[in-house]
């Protein structure tokens, strides 16, 4: 059955707004949308290429079966064409999976680096013990990616685990690679302190932001309530003897974030300023999510800290992913970072959706 494309001319028009920014003297002045516009560029003529390359082969593929239904035709060009007509109907598949694939608007903060906040839910010191745990995967996984990760707020327990931690992570496509880790994760496990073996149910909270610019949100300085702070410390000769920690109140949505992990006044401010422009760019995202709730209903996750996405089972080494049925008995591994089977199936059933989505509204025109 032949799918109906959305049509190529806005993509065309776009291409053609893209080379006259190109041409301008002043094109190259500002890198990061210069590269930003040079990659849609490149997305952009790669589809319309491909697009091409679909028109002929249906026009290939009508051919052949006109040939076929000749009476007059030669028969050894016949068997040639029915011989081509398998080729043709795998490559117009693929070609028009790719073409819609490419359709889908991109989301503009895929490829931003990423703000990570792993809390501590139910099951008190065991669900500490987990989020650390949490924070060893995502470490664990960003050294396999090449990318890097910066602790900026903590709140251990005194356990060896985190009531909190807030750390960034940056590289190639971050954002786009893990927002869709946001979410309640649950372990079942027996804890090192648990005397009769018995499995214990914790949970833990994890919130995947894309690192936010300033032009992404705008904040009155009036608007913040800003506070330096002795940081609290285990003693020793790294307890902080002056007002380093920096604690901040965003008035008109009552944001507060925290961060002593730097020695420096300065730093640690820089830090939190970071975190916040991430938590008010998180919030507005959801406000407009919200506005289209009904029309959500079927996606993969819609990156709510309060849904309920996957639950790590260590008895049975087995890990399962609720929004996607999709169970793997590899825990250890996937604890060390090996996630790709997971990340993979989560994005292909995304651009599933997507797609989906995108053939709806165009029938429906």
């Amino acid at each position: 059955m032949a799918i109906k494309l959305p049509e190529i001319s806005p993509f065309k028009r776009r291409v053609e707004e893209i080379d006259a920014m190109m041409n301008e003297p002043d094109f190259y002045s500002d890198a990061r949308r210069s590269a930003a516009l040079s990659r849609e560029h490149m997305k952009l003529r790669q589809l319309i290429e491909d697009y091409a390359a679909l028109e002929k082969a249906k026009t290939d593929l009508a051919d052949n079966q006109e040939m076929l239904d000749d009476d007059s035709a030669d028969d050894e060009l016949k068997e040639l064409a029915e011989m081509e007509i398998p080729e043709l109907e795998e490559k117009i598949e693929k070609l028009e999976e790719k073409i819609l694939a490419a359709m889908i608007p991109p989301d503009e903060t895929d490829s931003r680096n990423t703000i990570v906040e792993i809390r501590a839910g139910a099951g008190g010191d065991e669900a500490s013990l987990f989020a650390a745990d949490l924070y060893r995967m995502y470490s664990r996984l960003a050294e396999r990616r090449g990318w890097r990760v910066e602790q900026m707020s903590a709140s251990e327990s005194g356990i060896d685990g985190f009531k909190e931690v807030i750390f960034s992570i940056s590289g190639e496509e971050v954002y786009k690679t893990l927002k869709l880790e946001s979410g309640v994760h649950r372990v079942q496990r027996v804890p090192e302190t648990e005397s009769q073996g018995r499995i214990h149910t914790s949970t833990v909270t994890v919130a995947v932001l894309p690192e936010a610019e300033e032009v992404d949100v705008e904040i009155n300085p009036q608007d913040l309530e800003i506070t330096a702070t002795r940081a609290s410390g285990a003693g020793g000769q790294h307890v902080n003897t002056t007002d380093s920690a920096i604690n901040i109140v965003h008035k008109p949505t009552g944001i507060t974030v925290y961060c002593a992990d730097e020695r420096s006044q300065i730093k640690n401010r820089a830090k939190a300023m970071k975190v916040l422009y991430s938590r008010i760019l998180q919030m507005k995202q959801e406000e407009e999510r919200a506005k289209y709730a009904e029309n959500r209903k079927k996606q993969v996750g819609t990156g709510d800290r309060s849904e309920r996405i996957r639950t790590y089972n260590f008895p049975q080494s087995r890990l399962t992913d609720h929004r996607i049925g999709l169970t793997v008995h590899s825990l250890p591994a996937v604890m060390e970072g090996d996630m790709d089977e997971i990340l993979e199936t989560l994005e292909n059933e995304d651009m599933r959706l997507k797609i989906e989505a995108l053939m709806s509204s165009t029938q429906s025109k």
